[in-house]
């Protein structure tokens, strides 16, 4: 798809990311079959180890759950998916039926492993909704030069123009909206940023395993021990919830969602304060892993819309029962 060669951190992400698919990494539980907390730990490892192959990752997963629980097209073997769904206040990207089925027309932004997947789901504004597609990347075209950050520089998050492409619906008009399983993909999320933060925290046991920690170290990790561990038992408390009402017949996965995400980029933010107070720049100088962790988090996190979560979490908690 590239007309020139990957930059090197963005091939080997892909090359990473690639291998996870054929090698049976990424083959993992449905949300919501009674296996979903083993889902999101094999998101929380690869998200310690490097949190853009973990991006891509979520992505293709949440592809195809997305696609079970639509009635999509089967996946081709060894096929890598993205989700591409942002929907800034910029020209839309726009679905229109032809002679010989849906096209597409316009350029999508934010658009996560550009080059390195095969197809995509791709969100677009068609004459009856807001409509997801199912679309093969081999014709679409990434603009270089859209994605400048350092962190997450590895998921090759560009723009993409998408005029001409075919594109075969999946679902009806809001349906990937209004389906359980999107806020089931949003808790997935959460998985990669506390898995981040696992990665992180960890240069603090590496040095506590190698010399003694100061009494202001030993504070760091405890807060930092507590913080994690209540994440981790969010994760399994919000997979218990989605195994046991995979539909969310309750109501109550937007929720748990928000909760879960809330917990999650806190404790994120929590841990790269600390584990910077108490080490210093020596990891971040030092340790590539360590190094590439700490500047990729941050961007992920960005995921979230801050007060905006907040607000609507709040607004959850007045309509039902917070339950504490």
């Amino acid at each position: 798809m590239a007309a020139h060669p990957l930059p090197p951190r963005v091939a080997a992400v892909t090359a990473a990311f690639a291998a996870a698919v054929v090698d049976g990494r990424l083959d993992l539980p449905l949300p919501g079959g009674g296996h979903t907390l083993e889902r999101w730990r094999g998101l929380v490892n690869l998200a310690a180890d490097d949190l853009c192959v973990a991006r891509l990752a979520e992505a293709h997963l949440d592809a195809l759950a997305i696609l079970a629980e639509l009635a999509g097209p089967a996946a081709p073997p060894g096929s890598r998916w993205a989700v591409w769904a942002a929907h800034p206040p910029q020209p839309p990207l726009v679905a229109h039926e032809s002679g010989d089925g849906w096209r597409l027309r316009g350029t999508k932004p934010w658009c996560s492993g550009a080059r390195a997947c095969t197809h995509a789901l791709v969100t677009a504004d068609a004459p009856d909704g807001y409509r997801l597609f199912a679309v093969e990347l081999a014709a679409a075209r990434p603009i270089d030069g859209t994605w400048h950050a350092v962190g997450m520089a590895g998921s090759d998050s560009l723009d993409v123009d998408l005029s001409g492409v075919a594109a075969s619906p999946v679902g009806g008009p809001g349906d990937y909206l209004d389906r359980p399983g999107f806020w089931h993909g949003a808790m997935a999320v959460a998985a990669c940023w506390y898995g981040g933060a696992v990665g992180v925290g960890r240069a603090l046991l590496e040095a506590g395993a190698q010399r003694p920690l100061s009494p202001h170290a030993l504070a760091h990790l405890g807060a930092v021990d507590s913080a994690l561990s209540a994440v981790w038992t969010g994760l399994a408390v919000a997979a218990t919830r989605v195994d046991g009402d995979p539909q969310d017949l309750g109501g109550g996965a937007r929720l748990t969602a928000g909760r879960l995400r809330a917990q999650a980029e806190s404790a994120a933010t929590e841990v790269l304060d600390r584990i910077g107070r108490a080490l210093g720049s020596g990891p971040l100088c030092r340790d590539p892993r360590h190094a590439a962790l700490a500047a990729d988090l941050p961007v992920y996190l960005r995921q979230s819309h801050a007060e905006t979560d907040l607000a609507g979490l709040g607004a959850l908690v007045l309509e039902r029962d917070p339950a504490w």
